[in-house]
């Protein structure tokens, strides 16, 4: 409940002189009749006139407390709140080759490359995300979805060795702009994570990039491994890690920052974990989804229920003082 004119509800502060100059003519008494002893008034019954005699200032009072409160126009508010809501398609593109096994991130690039954008995906409320992996030949792992829950999933179930190995860059470019060839966003975007150098696949990187540019999908690169020799396991045939041998990490920065500038995205290069969620950070605050909210409130007039019950009190006072308390002159 709102009020259009709060500051007549001041005129309520003259109930309070109203009341104590009741208090104080009640104990004044009225007209008095000298008689030798009030012992047999004391034991005459009391009636319900008795009991009633305040009734009608105090209905008296409640109409003028009612009309005060109408005059100041009580006003009921419905708020309400308009979405507008325009979301960003991205694909997630990252890279599940041998070499992601690398000791360099704790516990190893792959783990962290899929904890730092479970963290991203669980950022991007009301876009749709799909997710793309590839070594030596990529598949879609998801596609565009806003179902956070089953993309999440699917994220944790990426592995390294489920595909043919090798590190084809172009061929994974290529199958995240194809799960974003049909879509009708204003915005299209790529984050293809790699640590490696293009040595398979059938699609140039740089000819991938062409394509994405054309079709208005902004890529972003991301370069992840430690600069220089990085551990990585050696494993037996059951799949145990038998011995860690260090090896040269190679990145092909050049290629990376030449997809990006073609696209109009950036390339980061992340050289530990703390490093590429920066980097997803950086990314989120450049991709903002736009939102627009229109707040409006709609008030309803109350004013009359009042002026109903301010009425209703005063006639009940006309009739409780004319008929059942009449008067004497």
């Amino acid at each position: 409940m709102e009020f259009a004119n709060p500051k007549i509800l001041w005129l309520l502060t003259i109930l309070a002189p109203l009341v104590a100059y009741y208090i104080y003519r009640e104990r004044q008494g009225g007209a008095t009749i000298r008689i030798s002893s009030v012992e047999g008034v004391k034991r005459a019954p009391r009636t319900v006139r008795y009991y009633l005699r305040h009734v009608p200032f105090v209905l008296r009072l409640a109409t003028l407390a009612l009309l005060v409160v109408a005059m100041a126009r009580p006003q009921s508010a419905e708020h309400h709140t308009r979405t507008n809501a325009e979301g960003i398609d991205i694909v997630l593109a990252i890279d599940v080759s041998g070499s992601m096994l690398a000791r360099d991130f704790r516990p190893d690039r792959i783990s962290a490359a899929k904890e730092v954008a479970a963290s991203f995906v669980a950022d991007r409320y009301g876009d749709r995300i799909g997710l793309v992996v590839f070594a030596g030949e990529s598949f879609t792992q998801s596609p565009l979805t806003t179902d956070q829950s089953t993309l999440q999933t699917l994220l944790s179930r990426i592995r390294s060795g489920v595909i043919e190995d090798g590190t084809a860059i172009g061929n994974g470019l290529a199958t995240a702009i194809n799960r974003l060839r049909e879509s009708d966003s204003k915005s299209k975007v790529v984050i293809l994570l790699t640590d490696g150098v293009n040595n398979r696949g059938q699609i140039a990187p740089l000819t991938a990039a062409q394509i994405a540019a054309e079709q208005g999908i902004k890529v972003y690169t991301i370069g992840v491994g430690t600069r220089g020799e990085a551990p990585y396991p050696v494993f037996d045939d059951n799949g145990n890690v038998v011995q860690t041998v260090m090896m040269k990490s190679e990145i092909d920065e050049k290629i990376m920052r030449e997809i990006a500038s073609a696209t109009g995205g950036e390339y980061f290069r992340a050289t530990d974990k703390q490093a590429l969620k920066a980097i997803y950070d950086q990314i989120n605050t450049l991709e903002k989804s736009r939102v627009e909210v229109d707040e409006y409130t709609i008030f309803h007039e109350e004013f009359l229920l009042f002026v109903i019950a301010a009425l209703v009190a005063l006639f009940a006072e006309f009739i409780l003082r004319s008929l059942i308390l009449k008067r004497i002159p």
